[in-house]
């Protein structure tokens, strides 16, 4: 494109040139001036046509080569901004995880209490049936055992197992001895299956009176 504006200057200047010469030379002497524009018009679209596929190559390499400048930082700043939601995401969900992780050991701790009330509570009621159950052994110990049988005849045949379970051999003996003889042969059944594991006891028809 900087050929085509000197060119047309050269031909000015030959027309301005031309002009002078016509005026001081012979009217059969001058020359054609149309002659003369077209040559120089004719060599200057010749340069502006070998440059113009010059720089429409220049652009089109130019254009092929790659993304530009503008085009890659703007990529840059879509993956920055699709890593800082991610990052995001995942401080979210951190903080998800470790508050429900505070529930957990919060709700844990609680448990934890819970189960050492009720282990104290047991504790303390399987004491108090224990303390119980001495004390009736005691009772019916110092009876007679032919009163402590007349009473385990009609007691219930829990409370009777129980007493007559935790008592010593020499002292329950006498007692059975005088006991309903179904009444004696059941609990001593009950005693004896209550020694073996849950799965072997046999504990169905058994006969109280």
């Amino acid at each position: 494109m900087k050929g085509r504006p000197l060119q047309v200057l050269v031909g000015v200047l030959l027309l301005s040139g031309g002009a002078k010469l016509a005026t001081s030379l012979p009217s059969d002497m001058i020359p054609f001036p149309d002659s003369l524009l077209q040559a120089a018009l004719a060599s200057g679209a010749e340069k502006d046509a070998a440059a113009t596929p010059a720089s429409d190559a220049s652009a089109d390499a130019t254009g092929g080569c790659g993304p530009t400048p503008e085009e890659l930082l703007m990529s840059v700043r879509q993956e920055r901004d699709l890593l800082a939601e991610q990052k995001k995401k995942l401080d979210a969900r951190s903080a998800e995880i470790e508050l429900a992780k505070q529930g957990l050991d919060t709700q844990s701790q609680h448990l934890t209490e819970l189960k050492d009330k009720v282990t104290k509570l047991l504790d303390k009621v399987d004491k108090s049936h224990s303390d119980e159950v001495d004390r009736l052994v005691s009772i019916y110990k110092n009876m007679k055992p032919a009163a402590a049988a007349s009473i385990m005849n009609d007691l219930d045949i829990e409370v009777t197992v129980m007493v007559l379970a935790t008592m010593k051999e020499r002292d329950v003996a006498p007692i059975m001895a005088e006991m309903n003889p179904v009444r004696a042969r059941a609990v001593s059944k009950i005693i004896l299956e209550r020694s073996k594991l849950p799965g072997d006891q046999k504990l169905v028809n058994v006969k109280l009176n």
